[in-house]
């Protein structure tokens, strides 16, 4: 493990770049997540939903057996990525809980919404007080690859059975406009991605202390996506005062201003085309909740506009939304609409630049992981916090390289691992 500082490093910021656009995509699927079939599944069915309060209820849905997060972590890990990496043996079954709370969103003037998450508790007999994990997920194509259908989310599958198979609670929101959640998919809107976990915190709380089982020090972990909302929920945290103990980011795209940029204007030949269907959330998701209207229409190519709206809406699948978009995502937008980004001056661009997950003093340690030939986020865009931190005086942040051979997935699952041991040592320190 290579741990850096970015001071006087400009030539391998530029060579990490160059890298990532150089090299193939491995053993990335043709989406951003994707379930991995398997026959074990949960070995309950479902139970009958109890109420906490009049916002919160729960509904156990089944446990993992040590069997099953075994195969987890390698018979499925194997399918999900070809990147070289194993895992402890789980030494725990897991519970797991299905919890219905209710949210805000705030770009609608807090209207409230009623979203789910995941609660995993480890069955340990030998342990009353545990560790509590927040972790936010990566992006989805299909609506129900979220969470709380756990064996639709193989990412959430793999941390509970690295973290909850350990001993760690873990839990895991759906998002607003995913699962059973009726609104607009919120794709990298900073507010309400930071509210949806900050109120699935609270509402498991709860339910925790309906089990009888209690926590003690709180960690943050996201991939890709659920780095950026990991951000703005540890910004959230520390408005409202409370501790952090350790952060960690794999993949993140932390200045989305700068990302979507760079996928329109430094393209490579090797850029994922699923970039394209990511910029067409982004575009709907900030017409829908900052009030853009006409933005839509007026940013993506007319040839193209319908079928972005089917898939942003969730009409079609990302397979039938791929056979119309190209393969750029310079080629989805109107020519009109690049340039006023690239001005900065436009109410889009601005609202980018003000989503950025990184303009706050950071008040817990957080591990920024990235991957040299990361097809979705290039090292150098990963690593903007580091500097940052250290101009306006918070806890700088540590770059780590996943390695040489660590693409988005890699980076991923590299920065699991790691984490999970750089936790143990915050957690036994206490």
């Amino acid at each position: 493990m290579k741990k850096i500082s970015l001071i006087n490093k400009n030539l391998i910021i530029v060579s990490l770049f160059l890298l990532s656009c150089a090299i193939g995509l491995g053993a990335t699927a043709n989406q951003p997540s994707a379930n991995i079939s398997s026959s074990l599944t949960v070995t309950s069915n479902s139970g009958a939903s109890i109420a906490v309060s009049s916002s919160v209820s729960y509904q156990y849905i089944g446990q993992y057996s040590t069997a099953a997060l075994s195969d987890i972590l390698t018979t499925q890990l194997k399918q999900f990525s070809n990147f070289d990496i194993s895992y402890a043996k789980p030494q725990y079954a897991v519970n797991l809980y299905r919890v219905t709370y209710t949210t805000v969103i705030p770009e609608k003037n807090n209207k409230s919404t009623e979203v789910q998450g995941l609660l995993a508790v480890p069955v340990m007999s030998n342990k009353t007080v545990m560790p509590m994990l927040s972790y936010q997920h990566g992006t989805i194509f299909g609506k129900n690859q979220v969470p709380s259908e756990l064996d639709n989310s193989m990412e959430t599958k793999l941390m509970v059975a690295n973290f909850s198979g350990q001993g760690y609670v873990v839990i895991a929101a759906d998002y607003v406009g995913q699962g059973n959640n009726s609104e607009a998919n919120p794709w990298m809107v900073k507010d309400s991605s930071a509210q949806v976990s900050y109120d699935m915190l609270n509402a498991s709380k709860a339910v925790l202390a309906k089990l009888g089982v209690k926590t003690d020090n709180l960690f943050l972990s996201g991939w890709s996506q659920g780095s950026f909302n990991t951000l703005a929920f540890m910004e959230k945290l520390q408005q409202n005062g409370v501790p952090v103990k350790g952060v960690a980011v794999s993949a993140s795209p932390s200045d989305i201003y700068a990302a979507l940029n760079r996928w329109i204007f430094s393209p490579s030949q090797y850029d994922v085309p699923y970039l394209v269907g990511t910029a067409c959330m982004m575009i709907f998701a900030y017409e829908n909740y900052y009030g853009l209207t006409g933005l839509a229409q007026s940013a993506i190519k007319p040839q193209y506009y319908q079928t972005a709206k089917d898939f942003y809406d969730y009409k079609i699948s990302w397979e039938e939304a791929s056979k119309v978009f190209p393969s750029k995502t310079q080629d989805f937008f109107t020519t009109d609409f690049e340039n006023s980004l690239a001005s900065g001056t436009s109410v889009m661009a601005k609202q980018l630049q003000a989503n950025a997950s990184y303009y706050f003093q950071y008040q817990s340690p957080v591990h920024i992981y990235y991957g040299e030939i990361d097809e979705v986020m290039s090292p150098y865009l990963q690593q903007i916090p580091v500097q940052y931190q250290k101009t306006i005086g918070g806890i700088v942040p540590t770059a780590i390289d996943a390695g040489v051979k660590a693409n988005h997935r890699g980076t991923f699952l590299f920065g699991m691992k790691d984490q999970k041991v750089w936790f143990d040592s915050l957690e036994s320190g206490k």
